[in-house]
């Protein structure tokens, strides 16, 4: 009976970890119950295949505290040269109803953001991330950001 619900277990996680081939780097970085506007969220990445494109995400997880339809990021990708290549990029969050968009059961989402699509890296790169969003008619931009719990960068092979 033990060897039967070992091999039943064995199967499930092959199973659950062979559903998404195209993942080659997928984490996730806490910023607590709210993100400062201050705190840069950084990921270093592995050394990539040169010959190969990728697709790249943001992954965010958010709660029911959100309280903006829209989301806006600074990306910074830093090749080892030093070399920077700044993006300022703005995400649809919610419905119009104010309800969440992402995947997920609970009041908590998750957001698969595509960042840049059919990219090729040469060497080591490290990616940082922080939030830039403003309420609508003042310069200062939130210093708190409540509901995004979790931020993380992903890179998909492209097939």
């Amino acid at each position: 009976m033990r060897i039967k619900n070992s091999a039943i277990l064995f199967l499930t996680a092959v199973v659950l970890f062979s559903c998404d081939k195209e993942r080659v780097f997928d984490t996730y970085k806490s910023v607590g119950s709210a993100w400062h506007k201050d705190s840069i969220v950084t990921f270093d990445l592995p050394q990539l295949d040169s010959t190969k494109t990728y697709n790249l995400f943001v992954s965010l997880r958010a709660n029911n505290n959100y309280a903006y339809n829209n989301l806006f990021l600074i990306v910074s990708t830093e090749k080892q040269n030093g070399f920077t290549k700044i993006d300022t990029l703005e995400y649809q969050m919610a419905n119009p109803d104010g309800s969440l968009l992402g995947n997920g059961f609970s009041d908590i989402k998750e957001s698969k953001l595509l960042y840049r699509e059919n990219v090729k890296f040469k060497g080591t790169y490290k990616v940082h991330i922080k939030q830039a969003v403003r309420e609508s008619g003042k310069v200062p931009g939130v210093q708190e950001l409540e509901g995004v719990t979790d931020v993380g960068f992903r890179i998909e092979k492209k097939e």
